[in-house]
C-alpha cells in the first residue's frame, strides 16, 4: 500500500464517552449571621480608609463586598459537561487531550471537582455533582495521566487556618 502524504487519511467520527449537569461554580448558602459579620469588619475598614484619604481603596473594598453578596445568594446555572474521545466539553469550551497535561479531584464546601492542568494557562475545574468520581477518572485516565490532588500552598494553609479560627457564618448560640 502507498502511504502517499497527500492522501487524506481516515477520519475519527466523535464518540460521546460521559455527560453530566452540574453546578457552574462553588455555592455555599450563607446565614444572615454571615452578612453581619461581614458588613461590621467593612464598616470599620471603610472608616478607617475614609480617615486615611483613601478613597479607591474604599470603592475597591465595597465593589469585593458586593461581588461575595451575589456569589452567596444568586444559585449558580446547571452546565452540562462532555468527555469525549477527542476532549473535554465545559459550558461551551472545548479542551482537547492534546493540550491537557493531568488531572486530579479536588473537594471544597462538600462539592467534588474535577481539575485539569492544561499545558498553558489556569487550571480548569469542573464541578462533578451527582456524577460518580470513579467513573470520570477511568474515563479521563486512558486520555490523560492522573496525580492525587497537589500539597497545599502556605496561603492555602494559612486560609483554612484562619477561617476555622474566625468562621465568619457562625451559627447564634440558643
Amino acid at each position: 500500500m502507498n502511504s502517499d502524504p497527500a492522501e487524506p487519511k481516515q477520519e475519527e467520527k466523535e464518540e460521546i464517552l460521559i455527560t453530566w449537569f452540574s453546578p457552574s461554580r462553588l455555592f455555599k448558602r450563607r446565614n444572615p449571621e454571615y452578612f453581619k459579620t461581614i458588613g461590621a469588619i467593612v464598616f470599620l475598614l471603610t472608616i478607617i480608609l475614609v480617615f486615611a484619604g483613601e478613597y479607591i481603596l474604599v470603592a475597591a473594598v465595597l465593589s469585593v463586598v458586593f461581588l461575595i453578596y451575589v456569589l452567596s445568594t444568586v444559585p449558580p446555572e446547571a452546565v452540562q459537561h462532555r468527555v469525549t474521545n477527542f476532549g473535554i466539553e465545559s459550558m461551551g469550551h472545548f479542551y482537547r487531550w492534546d493540550t491537557l497535561a493531568e488531572f486530579w479531584f479536588e473537594e471544597d464546601t462538600g462539592q467534588i471537582m474535577l481539575v485539569i492542568q492544561p499545558m498553558m494557562g489556569t487550571r480548569i475545574m469542573i464541578l462533578l455533582g451527582t456524577e460518580e468520581k470513579e467513573k470520570i477518572k477511568t474515563l479521563i485516565s486512558k486520555y490523560l495521566p492522573y496525580r492525587e490532588a497537589p500539597v497545599k500552598s502556605w496561603v492555602d494553609k494559612a486560609s483554612s487556618w484562619l477561617s476555622e479560627k474566625i468562621p465568619l457564618d457562625r451559627q447564634p448560640q440558643p
